[in-house]
């Protein structure tokens, strides 16, 4: 900031050395960061770079070399299954994540045995658990799940049923192993599949609507084929009227 004085005498008032007139004499206003007096400016200039993908599912991280830490001081219950219930009460994740959460690291295991429930992990990740005799279970929930499953409390305190667990998108359903029976925290059932197997009749939907997709694009080419057709026709009579007409 400029110290300013006040009137001609002192050196610094009157018009406060802005000079009369113009945008830069003026209180407050000014150009926009980035203007460069009309012409293109820098940001305009240069390409763009990357994009926001609206269907991302961005996972909360949570590091294999600190579950096994926290098993081994037990402050994690390694004799069973630790799902995400687990992890929120011990702190590991300070929130309830929107889509789930993700293994990463794939340091040694020092625990035995350690079996863990959780969204995603990396390959890293289930490799050092098989190599400590551990298993790892990737298990689907939505977001209204997650909030049941990791606080359970505001449910039962507002008087409403903990809601039935969802099947994962058709997109997704090859990234999960199971999906729980219900919100509760303990194993899931390994002989249920994330995505059951179609029914005889699905099977006949499914066939009937390949047979009618396939007779739909048969007629559409056939379409085409009489509109080109038609098109080479039209195309060859105005030929022919242009060499037979009088020059």
């Amino acid at each position: 900031a400029k110290r300013l004085g006040r009137g001609p005498g002192s050196g610094k008032g009157k018009t406060a050395g802005r000079g009369h007139k113009g945008q830069k004499a003026r209180s407050g206003g000014g150009p926009k960061l980035g203007f460069e007096g009309g012409t293109t400016p820098l940001w305009k200039r240069t390409p763009k770079r990357g994009f926001k993908n609206p269907a991302a599912r961005p996972l909360e991280e949570v590091q294999l070399g600190r579950i096994d830490r926290y098993a081994r001081w037990g402050r994690l219950d390694a004799s069973r299954p630790i799902t995400l219930k687990s992890l929120y009460d011990a702190r590991l994740i300070s929130k309830i994540p929107e889509h789930g959460v993700k293994l990463i690291g794939g340091d040694e295991v020092k625990t035995p045995n350690l079996r863990l429930e959780v969204t995603a992990a990396s390959a890293r990740v289930r490799s050092a658990l098989e190599k400590g005799g551990g298993k790892l279970t990737t298990v689907y929930y939505n977001t209204l799940g997650l909030r049941a499953l990791l606080r359970p409390d505001k449910f039962e305190a507002k008087g409403r049923v903990l809601p039935r667990p969802a099947k994962p998108p058709p997109k997704l359903r090859d990234r999960f192993d199971v999906v729980p029976d219900r919100i509760h925290d303990g194993p899931v059932r390994e002989d249920r599949p994330a995505y059951p197997a179609p029914t005889e009749l699905q099977m006949a939907r499914h066939a009937r609507v390949a047979e009618l997709n396939e007779r739909i694009a048969k007629m559409r080419l056939e379409r085409s084929e009489r509109e080109r057709k038609a098109a080479r026709v039209k195309a060859q009579a105005k030929e022919e009227r242009k060499r037979a007409a009088p020059r």
